[in-house]
């Protein structure tokens, strides 16, 4: 009966893919056991599948928090700056700094992550992560500054810089092509490793 105890088969994939190679079979076993022999009995299987799937989700937050709160932080900027600072027409250059700055910090995710978890498939994941993390801070932050500043002044600057369904919108819409720019982050660490293999 034990032995088809198991925690749901695509969690435990994303965690594996989550973790590095040296730490993937222990890390992996603890949690396993620990929702065979614990969890599961004291919860039963929907109650202990929902634990195993936040042990996986805190995995996949520490791997990511950092570029998605870059990420994060320069939306979130850019949209106080267009809402409240300094009142234009011109949004144009802001776009082209948060833009690249995407770019960067989605490259930046897929490549160390495939470095560090020896897996293109691995850091092309955590690039979608970064950004959906990072999606999530920013619609909640986008809330935040709509309770505190919705007077008719900054409700005009929003719709002059792309309206509401771009401030919830693009976030989300963001994240497909973002995970693309980690895929080429991934790929260039696999072909630098493979090249340091080659000098080494």
């Amino acid at each position: 009966m034990s032995n088809t105890i198991a925690p749901p088969a695509w969690a435990e994939r994303l965690l594996r893919m989550l973790l590095p190679p040296a730490d993937r079979d222990t890390i992996s076993g603890d949690l396993f056991e620990a929702y065979r022999d614990e969890v599961h009995p004291a919860r039963g299987r929907a109650r202990a599948d929902w634990w195993y799937v936040r042990q996986v989700a805190s995995f996949a937050c520490r791997g990511t928090w950092l570029g998605a709160a870059g990420l994060a932080a320069a939306v979130i900027g850019r949209d106080i700056v267009d809402w409240q600072l300094s009142p234009t027409t011109d949004f144009y250059a802001r776009s082209v700094v948060t833009t690249y700055t995407a770019v960067a910090i989605y490259l930046t995710a897929g490549f160390v992550a495939s470095r560090r978890l020896q897996s293109v498939r691995a850091g092309t994941l955590s690039g979608a992560l970064t950004g959906a993390i990072a999606a999530i801070v920013i619609e909640a932050a986008s809330l935040l500054q709509l309770a505190i500043w919705h007077d008719p002044d900054t409700l005009a600057m929003i719709q002059a810089s792309g309206g509401l369904s771009e401030v919830f919108l693009l976030p989300v819409l963001v994240i497909g092509p973002g995970t693309l720019c980690a895929l080429m982050g991934a790929a260039m660490a696999k072909a630098w490793t493979g090249l340091a293999r080659v000098d080494a």
